[in-house]
Parts: structure tokens; C-alpha cells; sequence
């Protein structure tokens, strides 16, 4: 998703590891060297910072240290989780359908039709997969990789999921069997040699 988004701005992608940054003034000099137009995503920024902006230490604890510290502690986190300002949210996107595998196709390989694409809208219609994913296994992966390369990624890609989402299906079928068959057990399995019922 953020390389769709820089291309669609024409932005720069920093990829920014903040562990390998040792202070502000560090961080400081990393982002006065990147361009204005650009996109720094941080991820997993909670690995690497606490909810009150400190540097976690990756070291333990001194075991000498008492838990009434961990309980204060604990306390400020909580305080600091539903603060204002927060912007930790889950955004739910939706699945790409054909139209919108179209207008990636033409922004990343700039076709607007193919032999494949009547593949590829029958696998969209069996199979969930976000802009994000399509988007990823649109892009050529070398100087080499033409148009039908990139688009036979994509149908690779398609049926694994389709696959993947197949087994889950009847994993979960199969445990929905399981646990049925445990709620319906027959009370006289129940029964102890010795008569009892437990």
C-alpha cells in the first residue's frame, strides 16, 4: 500500500529502523536528509519505544529492582495507551476487485488489457487478496521482468491464496466437526467402570 501511494504522489519510501538509531539528534540529521515530498513508514515502532517516547533496553532487568516500580509503571502505560492524540488504529481495507486489479495494472505495467486478465477476474472473484498484495506482485522484481512475467506472478500468487484459503476452510470445518462431536457425546461414554458417571 505505501508504494502505491508513493507512486500515485510520485513521493520517496524511506524505510526508517529507529533501533539503529542511537539518539534524538541522530534522528534528527536521518530525516533533515530525506526529501521533502517523501513517505517514512515506521514499523513496529512499539519494539523499539515505550509508550512514554523512551528507548526500551533490550537488556533485563536488575534483579535487585521491586515490583512496586513494574506496578507504577504498568499504571503509566495504561494512561498513556488511551491518551489523546494516539494513532494507533487498525484500518480495515477492503479486497481488490477487477476494476481496481485494472487500475494497478495500468499504473505498474501501464497496459490496460492482457490475455491474461480474464484469468485473473475469475481468481479475483474466488479469491480475497488485498490492492496491497496485487500491487506487490505487479511490480517487476528485476530490469528483465515484462509484462507477462509480472502478470503470471500475480495468477501464482492468486492460486496460492486460493489454495491457503481452501485448507483453512476445512481445517476449520474439521474442527467445528470435532467440537460438535465432543458436545455430543453419549452419556453412557461417561459412565467409570465402577458405575459412576463423572
Amino acid at each position: 500500500m505505501i508504494a502505491a501511494m508513493a507512486n500515485f504522489l510520485n513521493y520517496d519510501v524511506y524505510d526508517l529502523e529507529l533501533t539503529a538509531v542511537k539518539d534524538n539528534t541522530e534522528l534528527r540529521k536521518l530525516l533533515i536528509n530525506t526529501s521533502n515530498k517523501s513517505i517514512i513508514p515506521i514499523e513496529d515502532i512499539d519494539c523499539s519505544l515505550d509508550l512514554t517516547g523512551q528507548r526500551t533496553e533490550k537488556k533485563e532487568k536488575d534483579e535487585g529492582k521491586e515490583d512496586k516500580d513494574l506496578v507504577h509503571r504498568k499504571v503509566e502505560e495504561e494512561e498513556n495507551k488511551v491518551r489523546r492524540g494516539r494513532m494507533d488504529k487498525h484500518i480495515e481495507l477492503s479486497y481488490c476487485c477487477f476494476e481496481a486489479f485494472k487500475v494497478l495494472a495500468k499504473n505498474y505495467l501501464e497496459i490496460d488489457s492482457h490475455h491474461p486478465f480474464d484469468t485473473i477476474r475469475k481468481l479475483l472473484k474466488e479469491t480475497d487478496m488485498t490492492p496491497a498484495n496485487i500491487a506487490e506482485n505487479l511490480m517487476p522484481k528485476s530490469v528483465n521482468e515484462d509484462e507477462d512475467a509480472c502478470l503470471g506472478n500475480l495468477i501464482e500468487a492468486l492460486e496460492l491464496a486460493k489454495e491457503e484459503a481452501k485448507k483453512k476452510a476445512e481445517e476449520e470445518d474439521e474442527n467445528s466437526v470435532q467440537e460438535d462431536v465432543k458436545s455430543n457425546r453419549n452419556p453412557v461414554e461417561d459412565v467409570n467402570e465402577n458405575g459412576t458417571i463423572h
